[in-house]
């Protein structure tokens, strides 16, 4: 088990643009800088016992798990004012007492979905992509990590970026306004072959 051995741990929670996801804070390190985990459901969350003592709350739809802090998102009209303090005081407690994150073993494979279209892109295609990929990475995830979210890129054909919205970022009602007016036209202004910016993770 990939276990935390810190023994004092300071929790906070965060609003992001997503009114149905809350970001907690933690003053200890669950995965390097620059990974993360999406779980979307329990099923999902198989290597990680942290994700799913989380599912255990009856209103948790969705886990995301960043460097150093932890987005749940909510499927019940109960106010955040009320379920805040439970998860804080779980959180605290569970990396405390040195509960593991992740199962033994566990690797993140940082943009798994980017390697694979590599593999399929050659030439012109490749050396866009690669644009395209340092571009997300440098200017637009650490400000999506902010709100407690992650974007990665999926694939680039015939000038249309697929990007995953993960964590808070799904079903956001403003994901698809950050991601026309801020992603596709910083895109567009930096690689001009890029046409338009669309996503999946985005909940209807």
């Amino acid at each position: 088990m990939i276990e935390n051995k810190e023994k004092v741990v300071s929790v906070y929670a965060e609003a992001n643009p997503n009114p149905e996801s809350m970001k907690f804070v933690m003053s200890v390190t669950l995965l390097p800088e620059g990974q993360s985990v999406d779980y979307p459901n329990l099923e999902s969350a198989l290597e990680s016992p942290l994700a799913q003592e989380l599912f255990n709350f009856d209103y948790v739809s969705r886990v995301f798990i960043a460097s150093n802090f932890v987005t749940v998102t909510k499927n019940s009209n109960l106010e955040w004012v009320k379920l805040i303090p439970e998860l804080r005081t779980f959180l605290k407690s569970y990396v405390e007492a040195g509960g593991p994150i992740f199962t033994e073993g566990f690797v993140v494979n940082k943009q798994k979905a980017a390697t694979e279209s590599h593999g399929e892109a050659s030439g012109e295609n490749t050396d866009i992509s690669q644009k395209i990929i340092d571009l997300l990475d440098n200017y637009v995830r650490p400000a999506v990590e902010q709100d407690g979210g992650n974007i990665t890129f999926k694939s680039y054909h015939d000038g249309v970026v697929t990007v995953f919205l993960q964590g808070s970022c799904s079903g956001c009602p403003s994901a698809t306004v950050t991601l026309k007016s801020g992603i596709e036209n910083l895109l567009k202004r930096m690689v001009p072959e890029v046409r338009e910016v669309v996503a999946d993770g985005i909940a209807v």
